[in-house]
């Protein structure tokens, strides 16, 4: 059967997503070396590699997963297989080997 549900396209979010993504790529290139000379001190620094590469992973990724829903593809979901249960098997009998 098919059902008929309707569900919004997140264009707003898409967009939102797209132009942070943009702007944190931007900024990162315009003001590559600033930011490279800054993660260089140590200390507390030397996590913010880690951390920008979290931001635009999470940022990218956002933008991407709107964007395939704005577009209407998704990923194709499989019904489970329905398992058949085993049947117990009666416990063996002891035998005397005499």
């Amino acid at each position: 059967m098919a059902s008929s549900e309707k569900t919004s396209k997140p264009i707003g979010k898409t967009l939102v997503f797209g132009a942070l993504t943009a702007a944190f790529y931007t900024g990162f290139f315009a003001y590559g070396d600033a930011i490279a000379a800054q993660f260089a001190q140590g200390s507390f620094w030397a996590a913010g590699p880690i951390a920008t590469v979290f931001a635009v992973s999470y940022l990218h990724g956002e933008f991407a997963s709107n964007l395939w829903a704005t577009l209407g593809i998704s990923a194709v979901h499989k019904q489970a297989r329905k398992t058949v249960e085993a049947t117990k098997r009666p416990a063996q009998r002891p035998v005397l080997n005499a």
